[in-house]
């Protein structure tokens, strides 16, 4: 009787872990829509953000009139890594439609971090092992603090033509969530 008693108690407690284990990468959908809505009508602030090669900076207002993937990561993060091909396939989708994907790199170490691991890793997109295909801005708290702050790494942000936050999403997207949100806003702006 106490094996089963031991059995059940062990069961219950893999059942308890396994559903918030999966909570711990991700935030729920509903508390990610929930973020968006509290957003101002107004969208996103404007910011600057030096580019990887040093030349110049990229701003969020000179993206005005496209969809804006902003995607906050690091090199050293396992699941930002993983979503690097899925925001390299959604960039050569729909980049010559209007979109882009901007990447926000949040290493404490700046350039001298990112660029070699751009420099040098390659992605499985299609059939290719390719660079990233987006580009590259070194972040910063201030930035990041402009879009509510970080609960972790990925956040990524959705902003639609107009400049309104549409998704925000904290830790791995789903690449089909993501597509179908953008097909949907690229349909919209066609009408």
């Amino acid at each position: 009787m106490k094996r089963i008693g031991l059995t059940f108690v062990v069961l219950i407690a893999i059942i308890f872990l396994g559903h918030f284990a999966g909570r711990g990468t991700r935030v729920s959908d509903a508390r990610a829509e929930n973020r968006s809505q509290i957003s101002p009508p107004s969208g996103v602030r404007d910011f600057t953000l030096k580019d990887l090669e040093g030349h110049g900076e990229e701003s969020l207002g000179q993206f005005k009139g496209k969809i804006v993937l902003v995607n906050f990561w690091a090199t050293w993060c396992g699941p930002c890594r993983v979503e690097i091909p899925w925001l390299m396939a959604l960039q050569e989708k729909y980049g010559r439609q209007g979109f882009t994907v901007l990447g926000v790199a949040m290493d404490e170490e700046g350039k001298s971090a990112v660029a070699p691991f751009i420099q040098k890793e390659r992605f499985k997109l299609g059939t290719n092992s390719q660079p990233v295909n987006y580009p590259i801005l070194i972040g910063n708290d201030d930035v990041a603090e402009k879009f509510g702050g970080l609960v972790g790494l990925p956040t990524t942000i959705l902003i639609s033509q107009d400049g309104r936050r549409v998704k925000r999403i904290d830790g791995l997207l789903s690449y089909d969530e993501v597509d179908k949100t953008i097909q949907s806003l690229l349909e919209t702006s066609a009408r």
